[in-house]
């Protein structure tokens, strides 16, 4: 009896591409640089492939259809999806469509430490991201123009996704950027020092004394 396997964004979007027709973790890699696939999965490190190859075929969810060998090229083994794997497909993919992730992101934990710098640090950092998010963006959208004429909406329906996120993140960033230039946000030490005192752990403590 094989151990089930643990979902992922790789893993799901490896077994939708071997649904459409077998093929070795080089073709994979290529089809998900050509459908644009690397803004939603990590497809930069081969070795990270590979090891979600070898995963869903311990897991019994793809099988070795074939082995290619070519002088010109390396021997390739060409993969193909089993029942198990269409099954596992359909649940993985309702799950995700249908549940939010508790996910830990690296901006808001950074942003839960920026007290420790002061504000006219932290406004040029954050107008470093707003840069980079509105390049983001931009690219994206130049990247959806680009598509060919009457392609099916729903094949790059992650792109309207993700250019809703950064233009909400980017609209966001604006107004704190505002704020901290015009001093409408700001904080110091000593008044989070004050409301460490009045607030924080061991107030209580100290008022019943």
């Amino acid at each position: 009896m094989t151990a089930p396997v643990k979902s992922s964004p790789l893993g799901l979007t490896v077994l939708v591409l071997l649904h459409h027709r077998p093929l070795h973790p080089y073709g994979i890699q290529q089809l998900l640089k050509q459908w644009g696939k690397e803004q939603v999965v990590n497809v930069g490190q081969r070795a990270g492939l590979y090891r979600t190859i070898e995963r869903l075929q311990s897991g019994g969810l793809i099988a070795v259809r074939h082995t290619e060998r070519d002088q010109q090229y390396p021997e390739r083994t060409v993969y193909e999806v089993t029942e198990a794997g269409r099954a596992t497909t359909r649940e993985w993919l309702e799950q995700m469509l249908a549940v939010p992730k508790a996910e830990f992101p690296v901006f808001p934990a950074a942003l839960s430490s920026a007290l420790l710098l002061a504000p006219d640090e932290v406004a040029p950092i954050l107008e470093r991201r707003l840069a980079r998010i509105t390049a983001q963006r931009t690219a994206l959208e130049r990247q959806s123009a680009d598509v060919p004429a009457g392609l099916p909406r729903i094949t790059l329906i992650e792109n309207e996704y993700l250019l809703a996120v950064l233009g909400a993140e980017e609209r966001w960033l604006r107004g704190v950027v505002d704020d901290l230039r015009d001093g409408s946000l700001t904080w110091s030490r000593e008044l989070l020092a004050a409301f460490d005192e009045t607030f924080g752990p061991g107030a209580d403590t100290a008022e019943r004394s």
